[in-house]
């Protein structure tokens, strides 16, 4: 049972704010169930993203900072000095608002939701 309105399409726990309880609970489904709610149609770059954002939390157990994303984009993605301006087009509500929300991570408790 969820504690938001949010219809998604397993039964995963979340939080007050939408954010999943346990990330591992996530797949695709929710990711989308969670990117409509949030008006968020979803492209190849959502998902190169959120693969890059799973394995950081895999990898270190904590959310990656959006710095980390933008090095991603730069870098990997080839997005060079345009990296931030893509990462808000991609979640234009903010990183850790939508990113993190769709991407099945815990809301990082110290960062503010922009």
């Amino acid at each position: 049972m969820t504690a938001t309105a949010l219809e998604i399409p397993i039964e995963a726990e979340v939080d007050k704010e939408g954010y999943l309880i346990e990330p591992a609970d996530w797949n695709e489904d929710i990711a989308r169930a969670m990117a409509e709610d949030e008006g968020i149609e979803l492209e190849p770059d959502h998902w190169k993203v959120f693969g890059f954002m799973r394995q950081y939390y895999a990898d270190h157990g904590i959310a990656a900072d959006a710095r980390f994303v933008i090095k991603y984009l730069a870098n990997e993605l080839g997005y060079g000095k345009a990296a931030k301006a893509r990462l808000f087009e991609l979640f234009p509500y903010g990183y850790v608002k939508q990113a993190c929300r769709l991407a099945g991570m815990k809301r990082p408790r110290a960062w503010s939701t922009g």
